[in-house]
Order: C-alpha cells, then sequence, then structure tokens
C-alpha cells in the first residue's frame, strides 16, 4: 500500500516517541534502583570490565584456559548476585518495556517494515479521512424519533414507524456487525437522518476494533483525483477505500462529476463486491437518477448487491432552525 510521504512521517514520529518514552522509563528505573542499591551498580561496572579483563588474560599469555575459567565463574557469580538484588526490589529486568517486542519500536526488523509501522500508517491514514466527520456527536442514542410525524398515511405506515423499524435495523446491524455484514445503500431526502446512523454505525464498529473509513463523495473524489493526476503523493485514498472493513461513502451523486470521479466510483463499489468487504452508501438519488448520473451497469450492481433502508419525512435540520426562530 503506497502512502504519502507525511503518513510515514507520522507513523514515525509516533515510534520514535514511544521508543524515548520506552528508554526514558528503563534510565529513570535504573537510576532509581542503583541509588537504592549502590551494590546492583558496582556489579554492573564489574561486569562491564569483564571484556578488558578477558583481553589482558589473553595477551599475557601463560595457563590461559584457567583463567579465562576463572573470569567466567566469577562473571557468572555476579550475573547472579546482580538477578537475586532485582527480585529483592521487585524488578524483572531494567530493560526498556518497548511497545512493540518485535522492533523495538523501530518500524523495522532486518531492513523490513515491522507490522506496528504497516498498522500505524494505515491508522493515519484512515484517521486523515476521517478528520471532517463528527463521529462523536453521531450515536444512536443521540438519534430521535420525534421529528418524524406520526400522521397516518394512506396504504403506508406513518413516517415515524417506518423510521423506528429502520433505526432498529441500523442498531442491530451495528451491534452484529462483522466482516461478512451486508452492504446496505440508504436513501431518502435530504436530512432525514442518513449520516447521523451510518456515523452511528461506524462509530459500534470502530469500538470492536473494525478499519472503518468514512467519506463524503465531494471529498473523496477530489483527493482522488489530487491523487491520480500528482497533486498529492501516494495513492492512500484509494488504498483506504479498499482495505477498510467498512467504507462509508457519505451524499453519493452531490460529488462534481467527470469521467475520472464517475469511474473512480464504480471500481470502489466493484472493487469491495468482489473482496466482500461491507460498504454503506448514502444518497439522495432514486435508482433512475443513478442510472442517469453513473451508469446502468452501475445500478444494477447497488439493485443487486445492496440492502435498501429507506429514510422519510420531513428535513430535520430545517425542522431544527424553525423551533430556533
Amino acid at each position: 500500500m503506497a502512502y504519502s510521504r507525511e503518513i510515514y512521517d507520522a507513523a514515525e514520529k509516533v515510534l520514535s516517541k514511544r521508543r524515548k518514552m520506552a528508554e526514558d522509563d528503563a534510565e529513570n528505573r535504573r537510576n532509581e534502583f542503583y541509588k537504592s542499591c549502590p551494590r546492583a551498580s558496582e556489579i554492573e561496572h564489574k561486569l562491564a570490565s569483564t571484556a578488558v579483563s578477558t583481553a589482558k588474560a589473553v595477551l599475557k599469555g601463560g595457563d590461559t584456559a584457567s583463567q579465562l575459567q576463572k573470569l567466567k565463574e566469577e562473571n557468572l557469580g555476579l550475573q547472579q548476585e546482580y538477578s537475586h538484588l532485582l527480585a529483592e526490589h521487585g524488578l524483572g529486568t531494567l530493560e526498556p518495556h518497548y511497545k512493540c517486542e518485535i522492533c523495538h519500536d523501530t518500524g523495522y526488523v532486518d531492513g523490513k517494515m515491522c507490522s506496528c509501522m504497516k498498522e500505524l500508517m494505515r491508522s493515519e491514514s484512515y484517521r486523515r479521512l476521517n478528520a471532517l466527520t463528527s463521529l462523536s456527536l453521531s450515536t444512536f442514542e443521540s438519534f430521535s424519533l420525534k421529528y418524524y410525524s406520526e400522521e397516518p398515511r394512506k396504504g403506508r405506515p406513518c413516517d415515524r414507524d417506518i423510521m423506528r423499524s429502520t433505526f432498529r435495523y441500523c442498531v442491530s446491524y451495528a451491534q452484529k456487525f462483522g466482516l461478512d455484514s451486508p452492504n446496505l445503500i440508504m436513501t431518502g431526502g435530504t436530512g432525514l437522518g442518513k449520516t447521523h446512523l451510518s456515523l452511528a454505525i461506524a462509530n459500534e464498529a470502530i469500538k470492536k476494533g473494525f478499519g472503518v473509513v468514512y467519506a463524503s463523495m465531494g471529498s473523496l473524489t477530489a483527493k482522488l483525483e489530487n491523487e491520480h493526476f500528482g497533486r498529492e503523493s501516494g495513492t492512500g485514498a484509494m488504498d483506504s477505500t479498499r482495505e477498510c472493513d467498512l467504507l462509508i461513502l457519505d451524499d453519493l451523486g452531490t460529488e462534481f462529476r467527470t469521467s475520472f470521479s464517475s469511474s473512480a466510483i464504480y471500481n470502489i463499489v466493484n472493487t469491495r463486491l468482489m473482496l466482500k468487504k461491507p460498504t454503506i452508501i448514502s444518497t439522495n438519488l432514486s435508482i433512475n437518477e443513478m442510472i442517469a448520473y453513473y451508469s446502468e451497469r452501475f445500478a444494477s450492481r447497488i439493485i443487486g448487491s445492496y440492502r435498501r433502508i429507506a429514510f422519510v419525512g420531513r428535513d430535520i435540520r430545517q425542522q431544527k432552525r424553525m423551533q430556533d426562530e
């Protein structure tokens, strides 16, 4: 996965901070230990001088084997005493406690990128794509049905009953979310709660440890174009939409439409279908409008592979503005 220089730098900065914290903590523990146990400091200095003593024994000649054996026994004795002192002070080791024991928070092992570095870059890429969303403000608890009418409708339930079913389905979807969850397309007019409930699902998926990318279609297609035409380095946006566990594409149809953006959107949808990864799309478009805006092939993929979730009622944002006036 190709990331921009900024993503690499951000991940390396995190690792550098982790490494420094671990090493500073180890140094503080060492200083405290030696302060309370001077004998341990003496032992460390003696152990450090073993190499010099060994070299001198070799250069001096004579019965080198017996001299080296004697140094080895002294060394083992000092190590055992040091371990005993550590145990007496409730310490297992004075070595740094790195978060990643594989690479010791360097990001690389034998010249190859460590899994912790890859995960940091993946998380940073998600964070940047999600930076402009109100994830923390969109929860199931903050969703209210009071804005949906209870007025009976001829031939169908009232708006509130329909939205109660929609709400319950979204809650159940979030509770059971997994990599085999179905794709959803949320349809309906502006301001009916599509974004709110899709982000509420995202919140619950994130709590379970899944990688989630939320993208408004306008900002996503602009970012994809910038990366594709070299105005931004890397291919992070397209890669993230492919690799995340759950992708949420908000406001399909509001993006500035070009042949590139239409093709990119189809490729994202089609690729995730082939990878069998769940996607949630919200849109104000009808199926006929999808055909007109994109293609019959695109609309067919949506009809055949997505479960439709209907949103009905009056624009909630307008209702709130009227109440504030």
